[in-house]
């Protein structure tokens, strides 16, 4: 047995990040908590956490987390890089330090717990592993205790639901639990990001308050059941000197979770979508010519094609329009799916469709051979339920069947990611956002890079000519670049014959899904961002404000030095023009070094394509 007492160190490769393990030692501070595990992290020598409580809750009120001792400390170097299929980057680096406590309780039954940690340039994370062992092969985790404890006056943009506002608060005050990823302010300066990554088979946390303390706790949704050996998601903290840092180093989600698990991949192709709104043929040929007149990958069938997608009784694998959305046009015609996916097919365009959660619970298992019979290839799992273990792994398990079938997958409403797309890459995107369903503020725009999308890719679906939206053109526009998805939806609330021309929409025309280079150039939670992304030479930059109008200046050092670039800039223009879009348009060369001004309006954006010129 080593000196329990004694901290035990982790230091990331490059030295920036730190954690100590220690068992709690006899003495008036410990009193409550002697040898129970405790860890602390910092980033440049600045606390990231205090030290802080961790330990399991079993079946039978089975406490997991006291009376240990340390029998083995065992480290490990990883140096490695991977490429993704597709990402905000062409490689990923995967460089880490990791230590394992292996921990044994010092009276019978002396069971056995390992904590596992690891400490990247990036960030750093934990997770309990329970090996198997003798008197321990069913498990019934009833409770996770582990506890982030913060130094004083830390500062957390709270989320209380899904898709709901952030509140930044003093997290001493927190009241209640609330959502992850969760974005931390630090009153001496510095940033991190709490969440999870490979929840696959596991309750959800949540995260509630720590009485007395600027903390928050571990809250799982549900009791969790399992045989050993047996692995928790990862608890993990992606820290910066700048908000931007957290969206730049998201990487460390993806990084904890398994390798592609898909043989071949060459089905599955990010793309940007237009979602059909009326529900008929004639619809899906107009956005069919549309997607192919805008640079778009697919169409979308969403909720309706096959009944009532709250009820029951429909039947998810026949065309059975419901009347509440078509009732009643004469003129409607009527959908005929197969027609439509055979049109899009001699078009070069997909097709997705939008499946209830209800029905796919029912029918999943013949769902999907048929979908892929018809050609489909995509699904939009709606409403399905998170939270506890069991709808946890139904979910996963969707995602594995439908990749046996070729059918990407974006799941809406409560779910979050936590990195499994790495594994099953068919996972291209999810909700999990306060989007453009609800069409939010510009404030709640420029707070989404830095709270939300440090978790992963969001399906915000941007809109543009929808009267609704609470931003400026120009706004919507960046969009697609300030935020990640691999499948965008564009266009949400809009129609075809909606578009009269207008030449600002090229920008979306030529816009990937997918980049090889993301840089954060500026931002402040709430405030405004700007974002530059690479596919190939070719650079997007978009950038947004809040309700506030600003100048910004956007640096252009990220250019290949010594190549002019054709910069093909949309902006805010006057508002009082006789345009329906308000959107000014201007043509500059423009190289490594150059700045370009983004004039801002109240809930303004700019967005900036730069292309190389050819040489002569």
């Amino acid at each position: 047995m080593s000196d329990d007492t004694t901290p035990a160190q982790l230091v990331s490769p490059d030295g920036a990040v730190a954690l100590q393990f220690r068992l709690a030692p006899a003495g008036p501070k410990w009193e409550d908590d002697q040898d129970c595990p405790f860890y602390r992290i910092s980033y440049r020598g600045r606390p990231v956490t205090e030290w802080s409580r961790l330990g399991l809750e079993l079946g039978g009120a089975a406490e997991f987390n006291s009376g240990f001792a340390v029998a083995a400390v065992e480290r490990e170097d990883h140096t490695g890089s991977w490429q993704p299929l597709y990402g905000e980057r062409a490689e990923v680096r995967d460089d880490y330090r990791a230590m394992r406590v292996v921990l044994q309780e010092t009276i019978a039954p002396q069971r056995t717990l390992w904590l596992e940690f690891r400490c990247y340039p990036e960030g750093a994370a934990f997770r309990y592993v329970i090996p198997a062992q003798r008197g321990l092969t069913d498990l019934s985790i009833t409770r996770e205790k582990t506890e982030f404890i913060f130094p004083e006056r830390t500062e957390g943009y709270v989320e209380y639901h899904v898709e709901g506002e952030y509140f930044r608060m003093d997290l001493a005050q927190l009241d209640r639990a609330c959502e992850r990823p969760l974005t931390l302010a630090y009153a001496d300066g510095g940033y991190a990001c709490l969440h999870e990554a490979s929840c696959i088979d596991f309750s959800r946390m949540m995260l509630g308050p720590v009485r007395g303390r600027c903390g928050v706790a571990s809250n799982l949704s549900g009791t969790v059941r399992g045989t050993t050996p047996f692995a928790t998601p990862w608890r993990a903290f992606i820290v910066g000197d700048t908000p931007g840092d957290l969206l730049e180093r998201n990487d460390l989600i993806l990084n904890l979770n398994e390798p592609c698990a898909i043989a071949d991949t060459s089905w599955i192709k990010p793309g940007k979508t237009i979602r059909e709104v009326t529900l008929s043929t004639a619809g899906g040929f107009a956005c069919v010519d549309y997607a192919v007149e805008r640079g778009l990958d697919y169409i979308h069938y969403d909720a309706g094609w096959y009944g009532h997608e709250y009820m029951d009784r429909p039947d998810a694998r026949k065309v059975d329009l419901d009347p509440l959305r078509v009732g009643g046009n004469p003129n409607h015609g009527g959908l005929d799916l197969p027609k439509v996916v055979e049109y899009a097919k001699s078009k070069g365009i997909g097709v997705w469709l939008y499946v209830n959660r209800r029905h796919l619970e029912r029918q999943l298992d013949d769902l999907l051979p048929l979908y892929e019979s018809w050609g489909i290839k995509g699904i939009k799992p709606g409403f399905v339920q998170v939270g506890p273990q069991e709808w946890t792994r139904w979910l996963h398990d969707l995602i594995r069947k439908a990749a046996k079938h070729h059918l990407m997958v974006d799941v809406h409403d409560g779910y979050r990611p936590t990195g499994f797309s790495r594994t099953y890459p068919n996972f291209l995107t999810q909700e999990g956002v306060r989007g453009n369903e609800h069409m939010p503020t510009s404030r709640h725009n420029c707070t989404l890079p830095f709270c939300r999308y440090p978790g992963g890719a969001a399906d915000y679906t941007p809109c543009y000519y929808c009267e609704r939206i609470k931003t400026t053109h120009a706004h919507q526009l960046a969009l697609p670049v300030v935020f990640y998805s691999p499948a965008m939806y564009l266009f949400w609330y809009d129609r075809p014959d909606a578009y009269q021309g207008e030449a600002e929409v090229e920008f979306w025309h030529d816009l990937p899904t997918v980049w090889d280079e993301t840089r954060v150039l500026q931002g402040e939670i709430g405030e405004y961002a700007s974002v530059a992304r690479r596919t190939g030479t070719t650079w997007f930059v978009g950038t947004i404000t809040n309700e506030n109008a600003r100048t910004l200046t956007v640096d252009l050092g990220f250019l290949t030095p010594g190549i002019d670039y054709t910069a093909f800039v949309c902006e805010d223009g006057d508002l009082a023009d006789a345009t329906r879009t308000h959107v000014n348009l201007r043509h500059l060369t423009a190289r490594s070094g150059d700045t370009v001004t983004a004039t801002l309006a109240p809930n303004g954006g700019q967005g900036i394509r730069l292309v190389p010129k050819t040489p002569a």
